[in-house]
């Protein structure tokens, strides 16, 4: 597992960010460079499970199993990925979620004079950690312009 670090700095406030990161309609603007037509279905919630879903070209829906360790508005979310979903099943353990179960991707957001540095910190696979350096700094920028 690989740890990996993307920041940026947004000139609005850290609720606004914070917002603008998790609220639906936003979160599958910025969330578009990874995966056209991402989104997510569960809450944000301390505690509660999420799906963090995207579709293949082929249209079957895909994506993360997670919950969320910890939930502090505007300050601090931190993501627990659990496993994989393949479809509407559950993948938890087993070959396919090697490498992903137990993956952590933490988001700190730090306010200074109206400027919010959102950094991420994220475990990976080795064989992901080039796809993560190049779209990251795309979703950040998207994050960026949305929250300005």
């Amino acid at each position: 597992m690989k740890k990996l670090n993307y920041s940026t700095e947004i000139k609005a406030p850290a609720a606004k960010v914070y917002t603008t990161m998790i609220a639906k309609p936003t979160y599958e603007q910025w969330t578009d460079a990874f995966n056209p037509g991402s989104t997510y279905e569960g809450s944000w919630n301390k505690g509660d499970k999420i799906y963090f879903i995207g579709f293949g070209e082929d249209g079957k829906k895909g994506g993360m199993v997670s919950r969320i360790a910890e939930n502090i508005p505007n300050q601090f979310i931190s993501i627990h990925h659990l496993g994989i979903l393949d479809g509407d099943k559950e993948i938890l353990d087993g070959p396919e979620v090697e490498g992903w179960g137990d993956a952590l991707e933490n988001y700190s957001f730090s306010e200074n004079n109206g400027i919010t540095t959102v950094s991420v910190e994220m475990d990976t696979k080795e064989d992901y950690v080039d796809y993560f350096n190049e779209t990251w700094p795309k979703a950040l920028n998207i994050l960026k312009k949305l929250s300005e």
